[in-house]
């Protein structure tokens, strides 16, 4: 992805690090996220915030749930948080500029309630499998940050991501709800917060895709 305005962006992730709002080294937080936030509020990740409208949003909306933000491009994270402050979202919003391969070393087991996926990238070629959010190696690592009850949410506009999702789910022993091949046009619309992806490509008429799975006891062999 091209980040145009670079200098700008900077300073806007400077002056919400400056507020205490980016986190540069999460895994000192590890177990301690509710301290952080200074109460027990359930705590919801969204991993890859882009542009920052749907957690920023969230986060205005659900005073009480804590949000972390999680995003790999640095730059993006100034104007995430360009958005919350344009919100006027309170202190239940925190960013974080990480790679989602370490979630282990941000959370402990169980410190999370709902982990968000949105638009994440496809890796389309078969030989980059490994790397899409939804891989079995992935949902090792969501599976163990996640409350018993935690569950992940979905959405993307490629078809093919979605379809290679339902089956790694399926074999890694999750229970999948409110699958959707056009959200928009489905009854798990209401009160769906768009993001500026999705707002992009349903205006093109491209169909967005969502479900919502959540892990349950693995089976033994």
């Amino acid at each position: 992805m091209r980040i145009r305005g670079k200098e700008k962006l900077q300073k806007q992730y400077n002056i919400y690090k400056e507020a205490g709002r980016i986190l540069e080294l999460p895994s000192n937080h590890k177990g301690k996220w509710h301290e952080l936030f200074g109460n027990d509020n359930p705590i919801h990740i969204e991993i890859g915030t882009g542009r920052g409208r749907f957690i920023s949003t969230l986060a205005q909306q659900n005073p009480e749930i804590n949000y972390v933000g999680i995003e790999l491009e640095h730059e993006l994270l100034g104007r995430v948080g360009n958005k919350a402050m344009e919100l006027g979202v309170g202190k239940n919003l925190i960013l974080t500029p990480a790679d989602a391969i370490r979630l282990n070393d941000f959370f402990a087991p169980g410190e999370v309630s709902r982990i968000y996926l949105n638009f994440s990238d496809p890796w389309p070629k078969s030989r980059h499998a490994k790397r899409r959010l939804t891989y079995t190696d992935f949902l090792q690592l969501y599976r163990a940050v996640l409350k018993p009850d935690g569950e992940l949410h979905q959405k993307t506009d490629n078809r093919d991501l979605f379809e290679f999702s339902l089956n790694m789910f399926a074999a890694d022993d999750w229970k999948m709800q409110k699958i959707t091949f056009d959200l928009h046009n489905s009854p798990w619309n209401e009160g769906n917060i768009m993001t500026e992806y999705e707002e992009k490509f349903s205006g093109q008429g491209m169909p967005i895709y969502r479900v919502e799975a959540r892990p349950w006891p693995k089976r033994s062999e």
